[in-house]
This record gives structure tokens, C-alpha cells and sequence, in this order.
């Protein structure tokens, strides 16, 4: 058997690598790929905590952070296609309301926003699947294109009662169920770093728009990387919280299971690894007293656990060099810097990541992906949508037809099965928690290749299985970048802890913020 599986990895290398050269080709037959703008405004340089500061101490108003994001977002916007629907003018009305509460407020009434208004007057965006109240909510569906929403997401909502101004939502996947951020309304997103490489999915546009400075932070939902491979892909920080932590409600496509809810985390996507913990505290709201954000973590009493790939699974790409090569730095600076030496782990059942994920993805008959394409009402015909794709008259993307072809060979909801893997995903996630117990962190690739190019993730479909795992186990889980690789493009980790110690996870993405430089961003304008 294990013959066989290093037969057909080694036909699959060679096909990605001929799929590689073929779209190297095409690259260089359509000319030299662009470049985001340069930034010329420092204003978008600071964290979204910096800028808060600023507003609340009248060092710069609120109206001017939304102006300067605004140009940002109509530079880029035209290159990256990252942006779905924009709230400019009403986002500059609530942003001058700010600047005027601020005018009436001095002294300790003004700490107290920093209190209980934490973002007060700082801009956020969000992706397309997250209402906002009058916003499309489109889920890059067709079906929905005129579809808005008639109240905010509880992330928005919470954001918004933190002080926090929307200002435009990004792009997805159709449906949110696939690694390219593209789909028939909005089109495709570009990657800021080397427009002819994707910005991941199902958040690609929010980490795009992130990575560009167009916004200083924002919202991701994940159910089986969606926040985390696109702020590697763009080399930002992201955080899928542990389990339960934030509320689901406003997310569509909404989870259809109770598996598919536990798999679902709304979570804080941003440039600056010191935004995360304030966004998370807004977010998670009742449940954040469970998490202890407050408690200064020291990293040098942390164990630290690290694997430098999923141990040969079948059809899921090898893990780059240079990225193994980045889990290899941090292993030593925490070595070096913190006198802690890391365990280099073998877990087994990492080799079934990928079917244990779709056995906790497993629908009920009649609420497959062909029942999500036809927006819950009724299903498409899969078949007829394939013979209108190939004559270019399909509602419908390329991703989409595969997801819902593929499911026809997914494990069957409640089968035998289905059951005997649900009981390894437990066992899976007490190894976990006899491991991390509440001051373990776990080093993992976030993906095996840096951003791919357009496409290029229908010869590598499954390699999503280094984040979906994570989503098995219900486990906090924050995407860290390491800089860039020597094509350029943004490469890093994910660092996994312990059921509620997402604590852990964000100190040690701060303290490899100040060890490694963090987000990389476009050239400066002198």
C-alpha cells in the first residue's frame, strides 16, 4: 500500500510540475505581471490599535484615516479586483460623528473609550460572506447578486459597538467552498505581491486588501483554512479562534450540520500581529472571559511541538523548501532567544487529514453542494451545468462544478464510514490535548506552496488539508508570515495551541512579528 500511494505522488509532482511549466508559459507569453501601487500616505503604515490611539488622542481624526483608506482602496482596486461593494459616503458621515463626539469628550471620559470602544472611528473591512446591514451579501453567487443584508453579521455588530467603521466588503469563492478567491460576479481576485498568483480563499479579498493596506483590519470566516491560507498567501496575520468562541451568526452559506458549525470560525485577519488580541476580545464578547487575553503570556515557559509536514499524505503537494526552512529559523530563535527547544512530533493521523475533514463535512441527502448552488432552493442539475459551462453560458465557476462533482465520491452522512472517523477525529483531538494541554503551541505549515498561480490549485486541490485538519480539531490557530520567498511571494507558518488558549497562539505571533519583520509591505514613496 505504501507502495502504491508513492507511485501516484510521485505521477502527481510530475503533473503539477508540468501544469507549472505550462502556466509559466502563459505568464510569459501575456507580459510581465503588475505590481500594487506604492504607498504614499504613512497614515495606512499604523496597526489598527495605533490608529485608534491617534483618533482618541485627536492626533489624527477619524475622517482623515477613512479618506486616506478610501484612495488606497480606489489605487489598488483597478490591479488586485479585491473589493466587492464599497460604503464610502456613509462611512465618512459616521467618521465625522466620531471626530464631533470626540470634540465634547476630554479627559477621563475619553479613556473610557479606549475602554469600551476599543476601535472607536478606525476603518475595518469584510468579506462578502459576512453580512453587513444594507451591504450585497452575494456569497459570489449568481443566485444572490442582488441580494443584501437586512442586519449586520454578530462579528460586525460587535466591531461596530467597538467604535469600528465598515467601509467595503472582498471578495470570495463561490460559496465560500474553494482555495481561489474567483467567482461570476466580482471576478478574480490578484495577489499584491505577483498579480499572476492567487490570493487564496474563501477570504482572498479581505488578506489581498489587508496585504495592500487598503484597510487596517478585518474579518475572515474559516471552516477549513479560510482565514489562514489567505493571510499566508499575502502574508498577513490571521487567527481562527478555538471552537465556539466567536458567533457564527451572519455567515452564508451558515453551517448545515453541527459539525460543519464546530468546523466554522469567524476570526480577525490584520497586518500587525498586535491587532489580533483586541479584535478577538471585541469578537468573541461573552465568551472572551473563557479565553484570559489579558494574562501576559512569557513565551519562555511555553513547550513547543512542531511538524515540518503531514508525513506523505495522497495527492497533497510536498512541502517547499524554504518553507520548511522558515519552521527550521523559528525553531532555533526560540532555541536561542528563549532558551526553549522545540519537540519535533510525528503524528499519524495526519495522514488522513483530508478524509477526516470531509467526514465532518458530511450533509444530510438533499443538502449537498448542489443544494447550495441553487441558494437552498432545490438543487442544480450538476450534469446540465457542466454542458452550459463548456459552452460558456454557465451561472456558475469551474471550483463550483468540481466541489459539487467531487461530492458524489464524499463519505455518506451517517454512514458506517462517516462514524468510524468522527470516533478518530476524537481520538485525534485528546492525543492533541494530552500533548498541548494549556501552555503547548504546536509549529505546522500553514500550506505547502506559496501563493500558487491562477488555476494552478485544480492540479493541487487537496492541499488545503494542512489548515483543514486544524478545523478537525477545533483548535485556535494563528497564520504567521515569515517573509518572503526568493520568488518574492509571502511564505510562513500557522502556530496551533491548546482548546481556549488562543492567548498562546497570538504570543508567539508577536514575538515572531519582532523576530522576523512580520508583513512585508509594498515600496514607500520618499
Amino acid at each position: 500500500m505504501k507502495n502504491i500511494v508513492r507511485v501516484i505522488n510521485l505521477v502527481h509532482r510530475l503533473v503539477e510540475l508540468i501544469a507549472r511549466g505550462f502556466f509559466l508559459l502563459v505568464a510569459y507569453i501575456s507580459g510581465p505581471a503588475e505590481c500594487q501601487p506604492c504607498i504614499t500616505d504613512l497614515t495606512l503604515m499604523h496597526s489598527a490599535s495605533a490608529l485608534a490611539l491617534k483618533i482618541r488622542n485627536r492626533q489624527l481624526s477619524s475622517e482623515e484615516v477613512v479618506k486616506s483608506y478610501i484612495t488606497r482602496i480606489n489605487e489598488i482596486q483597478p490591479i488586485l479586483n479585491c473589493v466587492c461593494e464599497t460604503r464610502f459616503e456613509e462611512a465618512l458621515k459616521e467618521a465625522k460623528k466620531c471626530d464631533e463626539l470626540l470634540k465634547v469628550l476630554n479627559g477621563p471620559s475619553a479613556d473610557v473609550l479606549a475602554k469600551d470602544k476599543p476601535f472607536f472611528g478606525v476603518p475595518f473591512t469584510t468579506k462578502d460572506c459576512i453580512a453587513v446591514e444594507g451591504m450585497k451579501q452575494t456569497a459570489g453567487l449568481v443566485a444572490r447578486k442582488n441580494y443584501r443584508a437586512d442586519k449586520d453579521s454578530e462579528g460586525v455588530k460587535l466591531m461596530r459597538l467597538a467604535g469600528g467603521i465598515p467601509i467595503a466588503t472582498t471578495n470570495v469563492s463561490e460559496l465560500a467552498m474553494w482555495w481561489e478567491s474567483t467567482n461570476r460576479i466580482y471576478g478574480t481576485s490578484r495577489n499584491p505581491y505577483n498579480t499572476r498568483h492567487i490570493v487564496g480563499g474563501s477570504s482572498g479579498g479581505e488578506g489581498c486588501l489587508l496585504a495592500a493596506a487598503g484597510s487596517p483590519c478585518g474579518i475572515g470566516s474559516d471552516i477549513g483554512g479560510s482565514i489562514r491560507m489567505p493571510s499566508f498567501f499575502n502574508g498577513i496575520f490571521g487567527h481562527k479562534p478555538s471552537k465556539g468562541i466567536v458567533s457564527n451568526d451572519g455567515q452564508y452559506p451558515s453551517a448545515e450540520t453541527e459539525d460543519q458549525e464546530q468546523l466554522l470560525a469567524l476570526g480577525p485577519m490584520c497586518r500587525f500581529a498586535q491587532d489580533l488580541a483586541p479584535m478577538l476580545q471585541v469578537m468573541a464578547h461573552k465568551n472572551a472571559d473563557m479565553l484570559n487575553l489579558q494574562i501576559k503570556v512569557d513565551v519562555s515557559k511555553l513547550k513547543i511541538y512542531y511538524m515540518e509536514d503531514d508525513g506523505g499524505q495522497l495527492l497533497v503537494s510536498t512541502v517547499d523548501h524554504e518553507i520548511k526552512e522558515s519552521m527550521r529559523r523559528v525553531v532555533q530563535f526560540f532555541k536561542k532567544a528563549h532558551n526553549v527547544k522545540a519537540k519535533k512530533v510525528n503524528i499519524r493521523n495526519f495522514k488522513k487529514s483530508l478524509a477526516l475533514w470531509f467526514a465532518c463535512m458530511a450533509t444530510e441527502p438533499g443538502k449537498d453542494f448542489a443544494y447550495e448552488m441553487a441558494n437552498r432552493k432545490g438543487r442544480v442539475n450538476v450534469l446540465l451545468e457542466w454542458l452550459k459551462f463548456i459552452t460558456f453560458c454557465s451561472d456558475h465557476t469551474l471550483s463550483a462544478l468540481v466541489t459539487s462533482s467531487f461530492e458524489t465520491f464524499n463519505v455518506q452522512y451517517g454512514s458506517e464510514t462517516a462514524n468510524k472517523l468522527k470516533e478518530e477525529c476524537k481520538e485525534l483531538q485528546q492525543e492533541f490535548k494530552d500533548m498541548l494541554g494549556d501552555d503547548g503551541v504546536f509549529l505546522y505549515p500553514t500550506h505547502p506552496t506559496a501563493a500558487p498561480m491562477h488555476y494552478e490549485s485544480f492540479v493541487k486541490p487537496f492541499n488545503f488539508s494542512y489548515t483543514g485538519i486544524i478545523n478537525v480539531l477545533g483548535l485556535p490557530a494563528t497564520a504567521c508570515p515569515l517573509g518572503l520567498n526568493k520568488q518574492g511571494l509571502p511564505i510562513g507558518i500557522q502556530v496551533v495551541g491548546g482548546l481556549y488558549q488562543d492567548r498562546n497562539t497570538l504570543a508567539v505571533a508577536e514575538e515572531l512579528q519582532r523576530a522576523f519583520g512580520g508583513w512585508v509591505p509594498p515600496e514607500i514613496a520618499e
